[in-house]
């Protein structure tokens, strides 16, 4: 044991893929990956946020036994931290229970930090679970001090970061479970170059990977020095050992030249608490070459999250194979490219189910993609099935005209035959909504919202397109499965270029029931993510006719909503675990503004007529 080489210490981060309640399975995870940092001549090793659960426990945490186990699990890990250090977050039951940080090193565990942040909005409810820590903590390392955080605690400008450095940490380290939405990544590394520049030292981010039913962590670990420079980026979407040196005496040299933080750091240096003073490993005698991973670009980014997500889901559910009904529109050949991509063809089926109002041109757009992606394919035609519903149901619909009901059959139609494909072979049905038609209801109970898992839920339609020319974009040689039709394209131009339709009649257009989706997408974006009423999005330059026909749409719809599988989450409020609104609600379109003299459509929700449907 000795103190570390010019001050320097060797850090590995390990971005791992823990599945909750898994404690065996993860325990072997931070095995290896603490093996593979003691051969990359790591000197300390940081493991994610609640490493040893997996992230979120949820009501687990609500069970002795489970709390029992975790601190088992945390203790046999232990005995594997010899030559090394680690930091490993789990469960911490005590006087309460608390989302806690261990200190491993010679083969026991010598303290534990306290998360003292304990978010409770979005998709997080640690306030249900967890009692919050008093202070900062330390860890002095032959001589140098290292604060210790997790998650949430540094997204707060003020403490226990800065009480940390100004009680002497040139590094930070942050224990990290922080869930993916489009563009997490930039705004996480942002907010972190600014704390580490504020509080001149290091911060070293460890990062969860991998998917948790609707949630899906991006990783995405990074070392910033005391300017807010990388030293150290792992990928995205892949577990990754990413291991740095880190500078810890030039930051007290730069400290030593601001009188400004003299002060506060007499003053505040007792409220932190010391936990633990421990002697380093012997350092490596030559610099690592750091990793620093380039950050996916806008579509590749989340087109990688909907691939991790489903293969994650799949995998840890214990599912060998899915399918999805392929009707030659955006939607499902979306769904079908990224299960292709995240599970390999001989993992997915695909049903064709036309009806009479199917086209050809949607037919055997559906047909050259399952060729393309090499896909097994079923012709399931659904034309014989329509006509026994129609005469059984003659009697009790006698006297009334064709409506939506009879569009709605076909739809339970071919949700039943994937329901009876999935429980004859047990695979998973991918259902294939997008978050538009989620929002405004269109879509059928028990029809093509029938399933396990919905990939594209929190995906607006215009987004799919997006995402599909994306797709088409990358090259068969640069990795994901499938081949090119004669256009050089995987998903076959027509399906970009067609009017979007359900085809549950004649000559349908989605348009005929919606508005244009980029004019109903960005409504959307402000009523359901941005929570913006109807005066401000019509202030906003949105028409409000639409304004008002879109808040009627989707306020019906929230029954739907609530029985809707789970699916990936992308945005800042997806339906499900971020946005929770209550079925049984009067609060509604009796206070959207009228304009001039256009009738509000439905009147207030007391007065409304729901669609079954």
């Amino acid at each position: 044991m000795g103190r570390a080489m010019s001050d320097r210490i060797r850090v590995a981060l390990a971005q791992i893929n823990p599945t909750v309640g898994d404690l065996s399975g993860n325990v072997a995870l931070l095995r290896g990956a603490i093996a593979d940092a003691r051969d990359a001549r790591a000197q300390l090793v940081i493991a994610p946020e609640l490493a040893v659960t997996g992230y979120p426990p949820e009501d687990l945490l609500l069970k002795e036994d489970f709390l029992a186990d975790a601190r088992t699990a945390v203790h046999d890990l232990a005995a594997d931290c010899r030559e090394i250090l680690a930091l490993v977050g789990y469960p911490e039951r005590s006087d309460d229970v608390y989302n806690a940080c261990a200190v491993l090193a010679d083969g026991a565990i010598q303290a534990s930090y306290r998360k003292l942040y304990l978010p409770n909005y979005g998709v997080f409810d640690e306030q249900r679970y967890f009692q919050s820590g008093e202070s900062g903590g330390l860890i002095e390392l032959a001589g140098a001090r290292v604060g210790v955080t997790i998650c949430e605690d540094v997204w707060e400008p003020g403490p226990p970061l800065s009480d940390e450095a100004l009680a002497g940490a040139t590094l930070v380290v942050n224990l990290s479970a922080s869930p993916y939405h489009a563009g997490k990544g930039a705004e996480r590394e942002r907010m972190l170059v600014q704390r580490a520049r504020d509080n001149l030292c290091a911060v070293a981010f460890c990062n969860l990977v991998g998917g948790q039913d609707e949630l899906v962590f991006d990783g995405y670990s990074l070392v910033v020095d005391h300017e807010g420079s990388i030293l150290a980026r792992a990928p995205q979407f892949a577990e990754h050992l990413l291991v740095c040196d880190i500078d810890l005496a030039t930051p007290r040299a730069h400290r030593l030249r601001d009188a400004r933080h003299r002060p506060p750091s007499r003053r505040l240096r007792p409220r932190v608490e010391l936990l633990a003073s421990l002697q380093l490993p012997p350092g490596p005698r030559v610099l690592a070459q750091p990793d620093i991973a380039d950050p996916l670009a806008p579509e590749a980014e989340v087109y990688a999250a909907l691939q991790c997500g489903l293969a994650d889901y799949v995998e840890k559910n214990g599912f060998a194979h899915v399918v999805l009904g392929l009707s030659g529109g955006i939607d499902s050949a979306l769904v079908a490219c990224v299960a292709v991509d995240a599970l390999g063809p001989d993992r997915v089926t695909v049903a064709i189910m036309p009806s009479p109002h199917s086209s050809s041109e949607t037919q055997a757009d559906a047909r050259l993609l399952a060729d393309n992606l090499g896909v097994e394919r079923l012709e399931l035609a659904i034309f014989t099935l329509m006509a026994p519903y129609d005469d059984l149901l003659a009697d009790a619909f006698s006297g009334s005209a064709p409506d939506l009901t009879e569009e709605n059959l076909q739809a339970r139609i071919r949700g039943n035959l994937l329901m009876a494909l999935s429980n004859k072979f047990g695979w998973l049905v991918l259902t294939t909504a997008n978050k538009s038609e989620l929002s405004v209801g269109y879509s059928t109970l028990y029809g093509d919202s029938a399933g396990g898992f919905a990939v594209i839920k929190d995906c607006p339609k215009t987004l799919v397109y997006r995402l599909v020319a994306h797709r088409n974009g990358i090259t068969e040689s640069s990795g994901p499965k499938g081949r090119a039709d004669a256009h050089g394209e995987l998903v076959p131009r027509s399906i970009l270029e067609r009017a979007p339709s359900a085809e549950l009649r004649p000559d349908q257009r989605d348009a005929d029931s919606l508005p244009p989706y980029e004019v109903l997408d960005p409504i959307l974006e402000g009523y359901v993510e941005d929570d913006l009423g109807a005066d401000q999005l019509i202030a906003a330059g949105h028409d409000a006719a639409d304004v008002e026909r879109v808040i009627a749409l989707v306020d019906r719809a929230e029954y739907k909503r609530r029985q809707a599988p789970p699916g990936v989450r992308l945005s800042t409020k997806a339906f499900g675990r971020d946005r929770r609104m209550p079925i049984t609600n009067r609060y509604g379109l009796s206070r959207v503004p009228r304009a001039g003299n256009a009738a509000v459509s439905g009147g207030g929700l007391s007065r409304r007529t729901r669609d079954p449907g």
